[in-house]
C-alpha cells in the first residue's frame, strides 16, 4: 500500500481530526481570498458636487493615481537630483532656515490622455464627446477684466481665465442651463482661435461678435507672444459660476470659452495640453447601463480615472480609496502569520495523537520521510476540499471584508477631517463623497495565488511540527506513551 491509499485511509478513519483540519484550512483560505480581493476591489461613491449633466459619463483623473504616480517617480530619482522626471519637477532650494524641496507637476503628467478618451468615444452607444481643459490663468493683453475697485488686488494674478473645449454646448455650464448664448454662437471642435466671451467683459471693453481680443502668458507679459482670439459668441449665466480658486481672476464675468487648443498657446505651455475632464453623450437613454459596462471594459488605465455617471456615481479602484491597499495587504500579513501557527499547533496535535501509530511504523522499519510524506498527503487532500469549498464562498466573504475595510477608510478620512478642521487653507470647499456601493471580484488568478499559499502554509507547518518526530527513535516513542 503506498502513501496516498494509506494517507486516504487515515483521513476517512479520523473524520473529527479531519473536519478540524478542514473548517481551519477552508477559514485561511476565506482570509486570504478575501484580503486579495478587498487590495482592487471596485467602490462606487456618489459625489453630488461632481454630477454629470443628462444621459451621460464624465472622465476626471483620479487624484490618489495622480500622487502615487509621484511618490514613485520621486522615489526612483537620486536622493540630490533635480529636474524634470517623466513630468515630475524637482528643484532645490535654499532658504536661511536651509534647504527645502520645490515638487511641481507639467501638463503631460496631470491631463487626461487623448487616446484614452477617444477609446471610450468609440464605443457603440456613444453620441459625441466633448474635451474640456483646465480653468487657465492668462493675461489680458488688448482689453481690461472685470475687478472689485475696492479691493486689494496685490495678491491677486490680475488675469482672465481660459476654458477650453472641444464642443461648447456639452460644456457642464452649458448643460447644466446656466450659461446661455446671449449674441452669436457656441464653439464647435471645428473651430480654432476663437473665444466666447461673458457680456459684461463685452460691455466694459465695448466688444462685440467678430472683434479679436488678444491674450499671452502671465508670466512674462511684457516679453511673451500675444495670441489672438476672434469672439464668435457672448454668454450670460442665470447665476454666477463658482470659482475654483479666490481672487478676481477666477470670477464668474472674467471666464472665457475658447477652442479646445487655444488654452495651451495663450498659455505659452512647453509640455502639451491639460484636458482637466472629459464628456460623453449617450444616444439613447434606454441603453444607458449596457454603454456604462461597455465603456468599463474598454481596455484604458482605468486606475488614473474616476469614471462618473449621470447620478453622480463614482466607479474607482481601492488601491487609489485612501490607504485601502496597504491596510489589505497587512490583513493578508496577519492571517498568513496567524494561520501558520495554528496550523503548526493542529499538526503537533495530529502527530501527538498518532505517536503509537507512528512509533509502530518505525518499528516496522518504515522511513520517517515516508511517515512524514504520509501525513503531507492527508493534509492536501483536506486542504484541496477546503479550498475549493472556500472558492463558492470568496465572493460573499469578500465583499464582507471589503465593506468593513472600505467603511474603517471612509470613518478614518472623516476623523481626520474633523482634526484638520480650520487648520488647513483651501482655495474651495471639499466635495462630500459617500460609498454607494464595494464590489470584490475573485478571479482565477486570486484562486490560484490562494491555493499556493495555503498549499506553502501547509508544507511549513507539517515540516515544522514533524521535527519532533524526525528526532526520535521507536523506543523514545514507546517509552513515552507508557
Amino acid at each position: 500500500m503506498n502513501s496516498f491509499q494509506m494517507a486516504w485511509r487515515s483521513v476517512i478513519r479520523k473524520p473529527v481530526k479531519s473536519i478540524l483540519l478542514f473548517c481551519v484550512v477552508c477559514m485561511i483560505s476565506l482570509f486570504f481570498l478575501a484580503g486579495m480581493a478587498s487590495r482592487n476591489a471596485s467602490i462606487a461613491t456618489q459625489d453630488q458636487t461632481k454630477q454629470a449633466v443628462g444621459a451621460g459619463f464624465l472622465l476626471e483623473a483620479n487624484e490618489a493615481n495622480k500622487h502615487s504616480r509621484a511618490d514613485e517617480i520621486l522615489a526612483s530619482k537620486g536622493e540630490e537630483e533635480e529636474g524634470n522626471f517623466d513630468g515630475v519637477h524637482v528643484k532645490k532650494i535654499e532658504t536661511q532656515y536651509g534647504t527645502s524641496w520645490s515638487v511641481s507637476y507639467d501638463n503631460s503628467f496631470q491631463t487626461l490622455l487623448l487616446p484614452d478618451i477617444e477609446r471610450i468615444a468609440a464605443v457603440s452607444g456613444i453620441s459625441r464627446y466633448n474635451i474640456t481643459t483646465v480653468v487657465t490663468a492668462v493675461n489680458p493683453v488688448n482689453f481690461s477684466r472685470i475687478e472689485e475697485a475696492d479691493v486689494d488686488q496685490s495678491s491677486d494674478l490680475r488675469c482672465v481665465s481660459l476654458i477650453g473645449n472641444k464642443d461648447m454646448a456639452l460644456d457642464a455650464n452649458i448643460l447644466s442651463g446656466n450659461v446661455t448664448i446671449k449674441e452669436g454662437r457656441m464653439i464647435t471642435a471645428e473651430d480654432s482661435d476663437v473665444c466666447v466671451i461673458s457680456e459684461e467683459l463685452a460691455e466694459k471693453n465695448n466688444l462685440s461678435v467678430g472683434n479679436r481680443i488678444q491674450l499671452n502668458d502671465r508670466h512674462d507679459t511684457a516679453h511673451a507672444e500675444a495670441f489672438e482670439a476672434e469672439i464668435v459668441g457672448i454668454y450670460t449665466v442665470q447665476q454666477k459660476m463658482t470659482p475654483v480658486m479666490a481672487g478676481d481672476t477666477y470670477r464668474s464675468e472674467n471666464i472665457i470659452f475658447t477652442d479646445l487648443g487655444f488654452p495651451e498657446k495663450a498659455e505659452g505651455s512647453t509640455s502639451g495640453p491639460l484636458y482637466e475632464k472629459a464628456y460623453f453623450k449617450v444616444a439613447d437613454v434606454n441603453q444607458y447601463e449596457e454603454i456604462k459596462k461597455e465603456i468599463q471594459n474598454v481596455e484604458i488605465a482605468w486606475e488614473r480615472y474616476d469614471l462618473i455617471d449621470n447620478n453622480g456615481n463614482i466607479d474607482t479602484m481601492s488601491q487609489n480609496f485612501n490607504d485601502l491597499e496597504h491596510v489589505s495587504q497587512l490583513f493578508v500579513m496577519v492571517a498568513a502569520g496567524a494561520s501558520l501557527i495554528i496550523l503548526f499547533f493542529v499538526f503537533v496535535f495530529w502527530m501527538k495523537g498518532r505517536e503509537q501509530e507512528i512509533g509502530i511504523l518505525l518499528a516496522l522499519g518504515t522511513q520517517k520521510i515516508k511517515i512524514l510524506g504520509q501525513i503531507l498527503w492527508e493534509a492536501f487532500m483536506i486542504a484541496a476540499a477546503a479550498v475549493f469549498l472556500s472558492f463558492a464562498a470568496a465572493p460573499a466573504a469578500s465583499k464582507i471584508t471589503a465593506d468593513y475595510l472600505v467603511q474603517q477608510q471612509v470613518r478614518q478620512a472623516e476623523e481626520q477631517s474633523v482634526l484638520e478642521a480650520g487648520k488647513v487653507a483651501k482655495s474651495v470647499e471639499d466635495s462630500e463623497q459617500r460609498v454607494t456601493g464595494v464590489s470584490a471580484a475573485v478571479t482565477p488568478e486570486l484562486m490560484l495565488l490562494d491555493w499556493c499559499g495555503v498549499a506553502v502554509l501547509v508544507l511549513l507547518s507539517v515540516g515544522a511540527a514533524g521535527i519532533r518526530i524526525a528526532r526520535k527513535n521507536p523506543k523514545d516513542i514507546f517509552s513515552e506513551i507508557n
